[in-house]
């Protein structure tokens, strides 16, 4: 029992912290159109992921899918309806912060201490309470994101992540796709009654 609880406790403690962009980040001026999500880019995706989902034994049913290629003010978290083909509801999500957190272009990596977001499939793990309260743990499923377990890079929430689009960046993270409260409460569900583990997938 107390080799189990072990790594379950500094997963908790090591989970990443969120780091509010300082003043001197831009806002998008009123006249400029911030890059958005891509309905035919995501739909290559869904397409992709279903089929990925049914072959590996995972949820066919539902999944998540984050686009780091929007700004970060805007909605480029997804939850999807895969039998239905259409997106069960948007949010806004943190990136990890990188070298310079007032970095709007997301920075990827997949190495220890890099405080990177990873690109690439995960499957999203066990519930459990820590420093955030309610998280999941993330397993990455290729190489490009093989280390986000050793790096404790998990899915929970975060006061700082507003629940409305926003013309300034948004909070960052050290690598963990962080979602508002209310918002991560609202999709809990869905991963809790879950029989198979529901995919999530980070591209750009």
């Amino acid at each position: 029992m107390r080799n189990y609880l072990i790594p379950v406790l500094l997963l908790s403690l090591a989970a990443c912290n969120e780091k509010k962009p300082a003043r001197v980040l831009p806002s998008v001026p009123a006249e400029v159109k911030p890059p958005s999500m891509s309905m035919q880019k995501l739909s290559r995706k869904v397409k992709e992921l279903r089929e990925y989902a049914r072959r590996n034994g995972y949820n066919t049913h539902y999944a998540c899918f984050i686009d780091f290629g929007v700004f970060s003010g805007n909605k480029r978290f997804v939850f999807f309806d895969l039998e239905k083909n259409k997106p069960v509801s948007e949010a806004l999500v943190c990136h990890g912060q990188g070298p310079d957190y007032r970095m709007e272009t997301v920075p990827f990596s997949n190495e220890p201490g890099s405080l990177c977001s990873s690109p690439g499939k995960y499957r999203i793990g066990g519930k459990y309470s820590g420093r955030f309260g309610t998280a999941y743990k993330l397993h990455g499923l290729d190489a490009s994101n093989s280390r986000a377990f050793e790096r404790f890079v998990v899915l929970h929430a975060h006061s700082c992540v507003p629940l409305a689009e926003t013309r300034d960046g948004i909070c960052r993270s050290d690598g963990c796709p962080t979602l508002n409260p209310r918002y991560f409460a609202s999709i809990q569900p869905y991963l809790d009654r879950s029989r198979k583990p529901v995919l999530l997938w980070i591209y750009r």
